[in-house]
């Protein structure tokens, strides 16, 4: 009766959760932040160059570029040139989905700008800072968002019937493309992952109904990290952006399905040797839960470790991620037992039609040569060190290719993987006028030497313009001995091309004024690009050193979590290697973000060696009784199939990410996805397995006391194969 009660409140409660987490789930793109100045530390110079550009002008708006040209290219007509002077007054009437109008939310009237050879028109609409960072009333839509699909709106209705084309591009334009693709994060990106998890579980299971009670574990965990999560981010004590909410989905249905698959495989095993149900379970939960937590933690420590960071982007993922492991951890750990249990006595029904049956007199043994990892656990054991030398070198042979890889940033143009209106709008805007100028690089220097800045600024290659800001008497605004100069790039400040030449003004000015600041957009670009890097160089160190501690409070020993590093760095390296490849020569990617290198170590470092750690705690297991060499046999032939699993389910779940069409969270997919998958198959089972069979029981140093001695052949392998291990396969 007590384990019914214990049993009807746990499933209780978590039907509790997934009523409000559901709602909070379905609702989180309402308290994301994607400006990127937001992420940037007060410490960084182009922040310090903005706060001080402030006392200057004030905030800036923010600018909506319409940019029109004629549907057959060629001159204006005089027609054209009316329509577009009614387009721009009938732009501050457009009303806005809260009853507003677009003329409360801007500043001054549009103006029509001609491009000088005659061919294009120009429709500056600034938004004010204000309502730029707000939304509209109780529709918790983005003024800028709404402003901008207004103006489209309103081309496409007035302008296109005056045979022109147009296109609303500048910062708000990407702004609002980029929200509306991260749009696809509650909805597609997690329905494509939810199918993609179900029908692999469908093939690991066979069954019609355990699929589903794993896949059920999985979306409760993901309503329990968004209850957390959002209040959180409404309050501002973390930063949750676009990618953060699509990462976070990703972890926890991939990390709660994996989770599940250890338990249910223990579970299973467990249920030939024991009649009841609830018995075998008791057994398996304990056995499960030392490996499942330690993996785990491992995650968690590894995503805090990301609070480090100096962008803020970088150190919300830190706790968000670990929220969502922490709910795949209790849902696998509560609510699937319960699930699995409902049955009662007769709780096998849950595997039908492949029922385990108790099997009392049943014997455990390593390998069988007809099943699958039974095999690949003998392969190993007759010639480990072959296998594992063999294995490294075509690793190190991936990771010569590391050094090719571009991750020194993009402009924001090229994170846009499908054709964006204001992608294109940039392009026709660059063709006809200076789009430098829309938002010029920021230099606060000292007055007494400002000319010669001006002078060092204008010599910069990529540099159109500089001049002092001027107040309206025409002479230069001088506040506390310090003077501001604009200077207009060549290229449109969103472009890779702008911050490449926002740090070579840092460079000219510097030999002018040391003091001199240097901000703006493409200065804030540089300054989180060059964050990123500095993270990768303080971040990894300290997430092996953190994993390594874990490693040895679990295994126990010294040389086996050195192993295990050892060969998760080398496999991170090569997927990194590989990914070059892809990404220069098949891809043909513009770049990378420097933030990819460190999202895509912390993850893959962090979640593939939770297989090594599900192997190697199997194998110490079994080593305490049969010694080394025999525990790594038995322990990757009984872990082989269920680690498969866990593996094609985080790839999988990783890979979903590429339906965002934008180049950060692609390349992030492919990364994952692919170095789970050579986690998986090579470094788990040949690497690390191989490894470990070769040094045999001085793996364990310093604390090898209880782990009886090995057979002296290192690659001997019984002439009798034992029996095969209940419950293990392919």
């Amino acid at each position: 009766m007590v384990r019914a009660l214990v049993l009807v409140a746990v499933l209780a409660v978590w039907l509790g959760v997934a009523a409000f987490g559901g709602m909070a789930q379905g609702t989180l793109s309402e308290v994301q932040e994607n400006d990127q100045a937001a992420f940037l530390p007060e410490s960084a110079e182009s922040t310090r160059a903005d706060e001080i550009a402030r006392e200057f002008a004030g905030d800036q708006p923010l600018p909506a570029l319409v940019v029109a040209t004629p549907a057959g290219g060629g001159a204006l007509t005089p027609e054209q040139l009316q329509a577009a002077e009614a387009f721009a007054a009938e732009i501050p009437q457009l009303e806005l989905p809260d009853g507003s109008t677009v003329g409360d939310v801007i500043e001054g009237p549009v103006p029509v700008i001609p491009a000088e050879d005659g061919e294009a028109l120009l429709f500056p609409v600034s938004i004010s800072a204000d309502a730029a960072e707000e939304t509209l009333g109780d529709t918790e839509e983005g003024t800028t968002g709404a402003v901008v699909a207004a103006l489209r709106e309103l081309a496409a209705d007035t302008l296109v019937g005056a045979d022109l084309d147009a296109w609303v591009t500048g910062p708000a334009g990407f702004v609002a493309d980029l929200v509306s693709a991260f749009g696809g994060i509650d909805g597609v990106l997690l329905l494509v992952a939810l199918v993609v998890v179900l029908v692999i579980l469908f093939i690991v299971y066979r069954s019609p109904s355990l699929p589903f009670t794993v896949l059920l574990t999985a979306v409760f965990a993901l309503c329990a990290a968004a209850l957390v999560v959002k209040p959180l981010a409404a309050n501002g004590t973390i930063l949750l952006n676009g990618q953060s909410q699509g990462i976070l989905s990703i972890l926890v249905i991939g990390a709660a399905t994996d989770y599940s698959l250890l338990i249910v495989a223990r579970y299973r095993e467990e249920l030939t040797r024991h009649a009841l149900p609830t018995d075998a379970m008791k057994v398996a939960w304990k056995a499960s839960l030392p490996p499942i937590v330690a993996s785990a933690g491992t995650v968690i420590v590894g995503l805090l470790c990301l609070l480090l960071s100096d962008l803020g982007s970088n150190a919300s993922l830190g706790p968000v991620g670990a929220i969502g492991i922490a709910a795949s951890v209790l849902a696998a750990l509560t609510l699937l037992p319960a699930f699995l249990l409902i049955g009662g006595r007769r709780a096998r029904w849950i595997f039908w039609p492949r029922m385990p049956q108790y099997q009392p007199d049943a014997v455990v043994g390593a390998d069988d040569s007809t099943r699958l990892w039974g095999r690949v656990a003998t392969f190993v054991a007759r010639r480990p060190r072959a296998v594992w030398v063999t294995t490294a070198v075509a690793l190190l042979a991936l990771a010569a290719f590391l050094p090719t890889l571009d991750a020194n940033g993009t402009g924001d143009g090229d994170v846009f993987l499908d054709e964006t209106e204001a992608v294109t709008g940039q392009e026709v805007l660059s063709e006809h006028f200076d789009a430098g100028l829309v938002e010029p690089v920021i230099v606060i220097t000292a007055e007494d030497t400002a000319e010669q800045a001006v002078e060092a600024v204008s010599g910069v290659e990529g540099v159109a313009s500089a001049q002092l800001f001027a107040g309206e008497d025409g002479q230069p605004v001088v506040i506390d001995g310090l003077v501001q100069i604009q200077a207009a790039t060549t290229d449109s400040a969103e472009s890779q091309e702008a911050t490449v030449t926002a740090g070579e003004i840092r460079t000219a000015v510097r030999d002018v004024d040391p003091d001199a600041l240097v901000g703006g957009a493409a200065a804030q670009r540089l300054d989180t690009q060059e964050t990123a890097e500095q993270d990768l160089r303080t971040i990894v160190p300290i997430v092996l050193a953190v994993i390594f501690v874990m490693l040895v409070i679990l295994l126990r020993s010294i040389v086996a979590p050195l192993v295990i590093l050892a060969a998760n760095v080398l496999s991170f390296a090569a997927t990194l290697g590989l990914s070059a490849i892809f990404f220069n020569h098949v891809f043909g990617f513009p770049g990378a973000d420097a933030s990819v290198p460190l999202y895509g170590f912390v993850f893959l470092v962090a979640l593939s060696i939770d297989y090594s750690i599900f192997l190697m705690t199997r194998v110490r297991e079994e080593a305490l009784s049969h010694g080394t060499r025999m525990g790594v046999r038995r322990g990757l032939a009984m872990t082989g199939g269920v680690i498969t699993s866990a593996g094609l389910v985080l790839a999988a779940t990783f890979g979903a990410l590429v339906v965002i069409p934008l180049l950060f969270l692609v390349q992030l997919a492919f990364i994952v996805a692919v170095g789970v998958l050579i986690d998986t198959f090579v470094v788990r089972s040949l690497l690390v397995s191989g490894l470990v069979y070769d040094i045999g029981r001085p793996v364990w140093w310093p604390w090898k006391a209880k782990i009886p001695e090995d057979d002296p052949a290192p690659g001997a392998v019984p002439g009798r194969p034992e029996p095969a291990p209940v419950g293990s396969g392919t």
